[in-house]
């Protein structure tokens, strides 16, 4: 390669460097607006509990109207509902808080497939990138309900422990549902990530397994019987710092 062919490739290498960086400038903006735009249009929903689950489960089956129920008790006890907004257990959340006295808010993420907006959302907010939608699931929740579900329900259960374990978010309930369902990662945390030490032994109270969903809605208000609902001002503190 000659001395000027060297010469043209850098300045249309430093080009197209400019290019990017453009609009990654331009990218950040757009995640900085649906942070705005989301707790603009979900700070009125307080009181609320995040139900997560699988995008996968059908109408009619045993996960989706026990799903429906819990919602539905929930929102008629005066909490919104927040799920991911799209089908399976998140239809059946938004589903049964639609038709209760609490709104259905649903927190819809653009995907390649599987996630299609359901029709029972008082409030509907759809996002492009993950970890914003993840934070407002965090940011507005008084609890965490956590239904039969696969990768991305894990995911969003581990962030809401890492949270709550490591000091950056207010402890709250995060309450399992279907227990033969949770079993096995239950006895894996107790048998192996205690047992080796990865994680301490108080840290299993974190969680509680709750199959009734009358008895979800009662532990949810137990927890918040000698404080209220909404963050005190030194979680309010730590929120911002997610």
């Amino acid at each position: 390669m000659t001395e000027s062919e060297k010469l043209v490739m850098g300045v249309e290498t430093e080009a197209l460097l400019k290019s990017a960086s453009a609009r990654e400038s331009w990218r950040i903006f757009g995640i900085m607006s649906e942070f705005v735009e989301a707790t603009d249009r979900l700070a009125a929903i307080k009181p609320a509990v995040t139900i997560f689950g699988s995008a996968r489960v059908k109408e009619g089956t045993p996960y989706y109207d026990l799903t429906e129920r819990v919602a539905r008790l929930l929102s008629d006890s005066g909490f919104s509902v927040i799920s991911g907004g799209g089908p399976g257990i998140m239809e059946a959340a938004n589903k049964g808080a639609f038709h209760g006295k609490s709104p259905s808010v649903g927190l819809n993420i653009q995907l390649p497939h599987e996630q299609q907006s359901n029709p029972y959302q008082d409030i509907s907010q759809t996002f492009r990138h993950f970890f914003a939608r993840k934070y407002m699931f965090v940011r507005f929740a008084s609890a965490y309900v956590v239904m039969p579900g696969g990768f991305g329900t894990l995911d969003e259960l581990m962030e809401a422990l890492t949270l709550i374990q490591t000091g950056k978010a207010r402890k709250m309930p995060i309450i399992l549902v279907c227990s033969d369902f949770w079993k096995g990662l239950i006895d894996w945390f107790r048998d192996t990530l205690v047992r080796e030490k990865m994680i301490d032994a108080e840290d299993m109270h974190l969680i509680q397994l709750i199959d009734d969903p009358e008895k979800v809605v009662e532990a949810i208000f137990k927890h918040y019987e000698a404080r209220p609902f909404s963050p005190l001002p030194n979680e309010r503190e730590m929120m911002l710092n997610l």
